[in-house]
Order: C-alpha cells, then structure tokens, then sequence
C-alpha cells in the first residue's frame, strides 16, 4: 500500500531523499514537496558561479519540473506550510492541509542578521538562495560600492563574484584573519593579498556598528567610527538552522532540530534533514553530510537497516585563483607537531599537523592538487611515521622518489570519498565504470562525480585511467595554442574577470610560455578583447588571417576574389555595370554568382586590390566581407513584393538586417536568411540565424548550418514585429561575440550552452545586449575597402608565409 509522504523544504539534502526513495522503491511513498522558494532543487552550492557570471540558474538546476512529473511528485512551490497537526497527522499549507503517513522536515537554515541600525534598508541582503544572488547580480548591473559584512565562505564567494560584475567591494571581518575556522593565519595571509590582487579590499578586525542611509543603504560605520560608502550591503556572518515549524509543533530542538542515528525526531512519524538539525551535539552547513543524511533518511522510511555517523569535513573555496583547502583540526595543542612548506615565489603554502605519527590536521593554499589523499590521511587515522620525511610533498613522493601519480589513486580504498560535494566515494565510481560509464561525462551522468564544483575531475579521471587501464587515456584541456595550458574558455574568463584590454596584458597575467604569441592563439585573442573591450582596445590588423588582413578571399593560385555586397541580395543596373567595368578593366578571369545572392570576381591579382576596391566603392558598394569572421549575407526571397504567398516584406527587413550587423566582428562567419512564408524558398532553416516569415509575425530560429555539418534551426523566440526582430537578432548575435569560443560556428556555440541558456539569456537581457551591440557597431561598422582605398601606395607584401591561412 502506498503511504504519504510530505516533504516540507526542497533543498539539496531533501532532492537527495527523493533519488534514493525513487531508485530504491518508486511505488513506496506518494510524494507531496513544500518549498517556500518558487521553484524545486537546484545545486546551491554553485550559486557562486551563478553570481560571478559563470554559470546560469538553468546550468545549477538538478530536478527540473519534468523531473518532478516523471517521479510522481507533487510539487507546492512558492508556498509557506503555516502548521504541523502531529495528532492529526496534517501539514497545513498557505493554499490547503495535506494528511501524512510520514513527514520530512528540510526546512535548512536561516542567515544570521547582525541586529544593528540600518539592517532593514532596501539594499541591506543576505546571500543564501537564488533570489538574493539575483538580488545581487541585479545591484551590480548598476555599478557602485559593495559592503561585504563576513570573510568566511559565503562572504569571500560574494565578494569575489560582485568584484568580477564589476563593482567596488570590500570585505569587513571580525577576526584578525580571513576563514579563521577553515584556514591558520599564514594561508588567511595569502587568501587575503590574492583577493585584494583581485580588486576586493579586506578589512580585518572591524566591527559594525550601524548601516546608514535613509530610503535606502547608503554606507556602513565600524565601531571606530570609520565610514564606507555602500550602494549595496551583503550580510554574510552565518546561519542558525530554520527550526520554527518544529518548534511550534512541539518537537524536541536545542540549537537545531534534535534527530536520532535515523534522523527520526521525537516523534516517530517526522524525520528530520540538512542544516535544520541537530546530531549528537552537531550542526552542518556543509553539503558532504547532508547527503549521508539523505540516505539514511531513506532508507529508514524504507525501513532499511541505517545510521548516520558524523565524519571529517574539508573546505573549499570557489573563488577563481584562490585555491585553498583545509581539514581536520589545526589549532595548536601539547603534543602536536607541524611540518611546514613555504614556496613564497609561487604562493604556495602547506601546514601539516601531526599528532602521535596521525595526521590530525591539513592545509593548503595555491597547489591543493593533493588534498584528497591528505583528507583521506586524516579521515582513515593513517600511521603516517614512515612517510613523515616525504608526507608534505604528497602521495607522489611515498618512499623517498617521485612514484607513478596514478600509483597513489590506485592505493586508495572503495570508500575513499572522490567527490566532496555529492558524496561520492572511489568504488561508487569503479561500480559505474563496470557497467560501462567509460569516460567524464558518464561517470557525471550516473553518479553525479566531479558534476557540482568541479575540483575532483582530475582525480575521477584519474580513477577511471586506473581502472580501464590502456582503454583510457586521461584527456588533456585543449590549449589555445602551444603559447598557453590555458584553455579559450579560460583566457576569455580572465580578459572579462581582471579587465584584461590588451594582449600584453594577457601574456603577462595568464602566463604565456612566448613573449608575443604565435599566428594560432594572436587571432583568437585579437578577436576577444575587440569583443569584451571595443572602447579600449584597437583592432590588431596582423593579428588576424590574411584573407582578413587582405580584405579579400586567397585562391589557390595566390589571387584573390572581390565580393561587393549586395544588401538583402538586392541590386541595381549601376552596381552591376560597375562590376562588369571592374571585371573587363582588371581582367577579371572568373564572375560568378555565390549561393548568398552576390557575385564573386575571382582571380583579382593582389597588386590590383586597392584599385578595384576604389572603383567599387565610387560606384557605391562596400565589402561583402566574404573574407571575414562576420556578417557574410542575408539572403532573402521576394516576400510580398512579387510572390503572391509572401505574408511579410522579407527583402525589405533583409535589407534592414544587413545593414545594422554589417561589419560586426564574430566568432566565425556569421550568415542570416529571410523567408517571406513558410515555403522557405531563402532556406532560412539552415542559416545560422534565420527568420520565417508568417501571418502572425516572425519566426527568429538559430543554430543552422550546411556545411560538413547539416543542422536545422531551432526557434528562439516569435515576434510580432519587425523591430522585435531585428532587436532580438542583435541581442543573440552579441550574446554569440560575448560568450562563443572563437572559430565555433552557432550551432556548437549552441551546443555548448544549450538553447534554453540562449533564450534565457536574450529574453532578460535583450536590450542590454543591444547596447552593447550597437556600442561596438559604432566602432567597427566601417567599409575596409574605403579606408585603404584611400591609400592607394599601401605596399602589398609577397605572400611567402601563409601560417595564418583558416578553413573557410
């Protein structure tokens, strides 16, 4: 018989008791989930990604309402539960009562607010949920000073991610050190000069005493009357677990809500999970236990033999360039000896402590690239006497000499945890890689290993190379180029992140292994700063392949081709006499008519370039860019100027299209198509922008391609005007420059962040993006054949060295 279940709070600890209920016994239990945010579970411990601009809710969310419908559960979101009937057995929510068989209280826990005047002003809030980190992310788009009030996890997270939007931000922490209760005083040293590197000011040992402003925040005053000027305020001092409903239905509570080994309360019938409990004196606020919790949690309403046993944690902190990690206990204590390593140079440091030849405590800043093997150490108690000489330097050195890396993967037990954020331990990931997981993406889809933060991928690769052996080989990050280990994602990352606005500046701040790049990476990095910084970086014409610098398409046979645009694929008698004059004066072997609806003269020598540019351009024709990474065409039919099924005036808003991208420098080429009904005779399907014509408006599709790779569009928004969709046709077009990795066509872009990212994205930040669009138009919308036409003596260099040539 079916039972009910009524889960009060739809965090990550509850999503976790709903999975092993699921797999275990899906017919168990009808399921009936409370959340008073308006939405299901999403991985909350990635909502700092989500606040620096990383990663978007849609990449965080973990059961979507299609997951929810598929389990059976009925979902009551955006609703408080007001009451407990424990006699009656009745949860009783803000739009009606539910009867229980069991209840499960996830109700998490409540940010502490430091009682101080000023606390309630519009723009004093926390950061514990989505809608606070939206809160946050909104305040930023408006510039302006942050107040961070904490220097712990959360505090350090928010600072980090507002300082990376844009704003000015400073830090107050009570303590003498960042992180005082993960981190010694020499690792809060360094964590401290890396943020302020960042452009995020520390102040340690300030204490608040009051938020001023009047309609809203305006500064903070610490107690020795310093004051800082705030537009925002973020309170990130800590948590008190959410007991009120448990309190007010007469359940045991102390700090939190008291639980037994089963997570069973007072009551038999209510269980209890997550950051509103309390266990044998314990509270938690890190993710590791919850998932313990979880599944003992179901396995107890499945009445499966389970108890719940508090174990070591680690810290981590997800702040880009500051890599630190702490464990197990570092407080100073009789009889307890530390083993220190110091590599001031590279910002490097290791404290080790060690008590009766037991690793008790652990941490590490700049290289935690072992901090699992030392975790292990301490959670297992490990006798380390006989490594003691080499144990700073981590598993590799175990036994005097450099071993084999994957050698100390290969030592670790079935139940060493891999994956810290959702309790994943080494033969979880052995047990799915027999049943054919055999690479990262599925050992992420079946066990959700290295699928939250990110920090343990390398070691579950590693895990999967020792098992398959010779079937694997662990993938390297594919480099821009030979010049970096830096992948494009992570250099377009820093240029955005540290303002980088010149490529001096990326050599400098990433690392790069030659002084001035090579002709792979120059282009790539060219294209990302004109895109991220159009006001303050110049265009390096050298930097790009040389149909860009030539301004016209190589041939096999070292000439050229010249194609004039032709707007919308419109043309008049003077534009084609001036071709035909171009093509009998520069004998013009070859003119031919492309696919875009323009014509290609072809076998233009290159000493003839500027000339016939030059007449082109007096005849009143610009570029085609047929060279470029950019605007190619718009192709269109006839719409309802000639076709009697034409519904809109596809030519005309082809034109429009045209001329508002024409000139705009993107990831790859970029080519658009107008059909004016749904006959498609301009193959819009296949574009990589398209737009359908029909009786209602507008079809705007993205992500087409027909080339080595055939794709057809996929609808990102219909209009109902012309000027919605020339507007959301800049917007996604910008989106593309900001966000693509250079030489992806849309169609992997798309790929990559998927299309729902896309719509998201445009829909919230359409005119944004416009602007932004329009700001590098102002710049860059310019006719290249103009500009050098009016230099007629500009030497053109024998074309030896072609190392900058691309697949077109």
């Amino acid at each position: 018989m079916t039972r009910n279940l009524v889960i009060i709070g739809a965090g990550m600890a509850s999503g976790r008791v709903i999975e092993h209920l699921i797999e275990t016994n899906k017919d168990a239990y009808s399921i009936t989930l409370f959340n008073a945010e308006p939405r299901g579970n999403y991985n909350r411990i990635m909502l700092s990604p989500v606040l620096s601009g990383d990663k978007t809710y849609e990449d965080i969310v973990t059961h979507d309402d299609a997951w929810y419908a598929e389990a059976g559960v009925t979902c009551r979101f955006g609703e408080h539960v007001v009451g407990i009937d424990r006699d009656a057995k009745i949860v009783h929510g803000q739009n009606g009562d539910v009867p229980y068989d069991k209840l499960l209280i996830a109700t998490g826990s409540a940010p502490f607010i430091i009682p101080v005047q000023g606390k309630d002003l519009p723009g004093v809030i926390t950061y514990r949920d989505l809608d606070d980190t939206n809160a946050m992310i909104d305040a930023a788009e408006k510039g302006g000073k942050a107040v961070v009030i904490g220097g712990g996890l959360l505090g350090l997270e928010a600072a980090a991610g507002l300082a990376e939007r844009g704003m000015d931000v400073t830090v107050l922490h009570l303590m003498g050190h960042l992180m005082e209760r993960q981190l010694d005083e020499s690792a809060g040293f360094l964590l401290r000069r890396d943020l302020q590197d960042k452009g995020v000011k520390v102040i340690c040992q300030a204490s608040t005493a009051a938020i001023l402003g009047s309609d809203r925040v305006e500064g903070v005053m610490l107690e020795d009357n310093t004051g800082l000027e705030a537009d925002l305020v973020v309170m990130a001092v800590g948590i008190r677990p959410e007991t009120r409903l448990a309190t007010d239905a007469g359940l045991e509570v102390a700090r939190g809500i008291e639980v037994n080994a089963q997570m069973q309360t007072t009551d038999p019938d209510i269980y209890a999970v997550g950051e509103c409990i309390e266990f044998d004196g314990h509270l938690f606020g890190l993710v590791a236990p919850l998932y313990d919790q979880a599944k003992v949690v179901a396995h107890s309403l499945l009445g499966i033999p389970d108890a719940f046993v508090v174990k070591e944690l680690s810290t981590k902190l997800k702040v880009t360039g500051c890599d630190l990690f702490s464990a197990g206990d570092f407080a100073d204590g009789e009889g307890r000896e530390d083993i220190v390593f110091r590599d001031p140079k590279r910002g490097v440091y290791r404290r080790l402590v060690i008590e009766d030849d037991v690793l008790v405590g652990a941490v590490m800043y700049g290289d935690t690239s072992d901090s699992n093997w030392f975790f292990g150490l301490i959670r297992d108690k490990t006798d380390i006497e006989e490594m003691r000489d080499t144990l700073i330097f981590g598993p590799a050195y175990q036994g005097g000499n450099p071993l084999d890396p994957l050698a100390a993967v290969a030592a670790l037990p079935r139940d060493a945890e891999i994956c810290g954020c959702n309790g994943v331990c080494k033969g979880k990931i052995e047990d799915a890689i027999a049943a054919g997981a055999c690479d990262l993406g599925a050992i992420r889809a079946t066990t959700k290993a290295s699928a939250s933060c990110g920090t343990c991928t390398g070691l579950v690769e590693q895990v999967l190379a020792v098992t398959l052996g010779d079937d694997f080989v662990v993938p390297a990050a594919a480099s821009i180029c030979g010049c970096t280990d830096m992948t494009h994602e992570d250099v377009r990352r820093m240029i955005k992140s540290q303002r980088l606005t010149s490529m001096a500046a990326v050599w400098q701040e990433c690392g790069w292994k030659t002084s001035c790049g090579c002709h792979v990476c120059r282009p790539a990095l060219n294209f990302y700063l004109l895109a991220d910084w159009p006001l303050e970086y110049q265009d390096d014409p050298q930097s790009r392949f040389i149909n860009e610098r030539k301004h016209a398409n190589i041939q096999k046979d070292g000439t050229f081709s010249v194609v004039p645009r032709m707007w919308g694929g419109i043309t008049t008698p003077d534009e084609l006499r001036a071709i035909a004059d171009a093509a009998d004066k520069y004998a013009v072997p070859t003119v031919k008519v492309t696919g875009g609806q323009r014509i290609d003269l072809l076998g233009v020598r290159g000493e003839d370039l500027p000339d016939i540019w030059a007449d082109l351009n007096a005849a009143g024709m610009v570029s085609g860019h047929a060279y470029s990474k950019g605007l190619r065409t718009v192709k269109t039919c006839v719409g309802t100027d000639h076709c009697r099924f034409g519904t809109q005036d596809s030519t005309g808003l082809g034109i429009k299209l045209e001329k508002e991208l024409w000139g705009s420098w993107t990831p790859h080429k970029l080519k658009l198509a107008v059909s004016g009904c749904p006959r498609n005779c301009a193959e819009a399907t296949c574009k990589d922008i398209g737009v359908v014509c029909v009786d209602s408006g507008y079809q705007v599709s993205i992500g087409g391609a027909a080339g080595m790779d055939v794709k057809q569009t996929e609808l990102l928004v219909q209009v109902a005007t012309e000027e919605e969709a020339i507007l959301v046709i800049k917007a996604v077009t910008q989106l593309y420059r900001e966000n693509a990795k250079y030489l992806d066509r849309i169609y992997k872009w798309m790929g990559k962040v998927g299309l729902d990212w896309i719509k998201e994205r445009v829909e919230t930040e359409r005119d944004a993006l416009v602007d932004r669009f329009e700001l590098s138009q102002s710049i860059y919308r310019k006719d290249p054949w103009a500009e050098h036409a009016r230099d007629k003596a500009q030497s053109y260099q024998p074309l030896a060295n072609l190392s900058l040539e691309a697949a077109e």
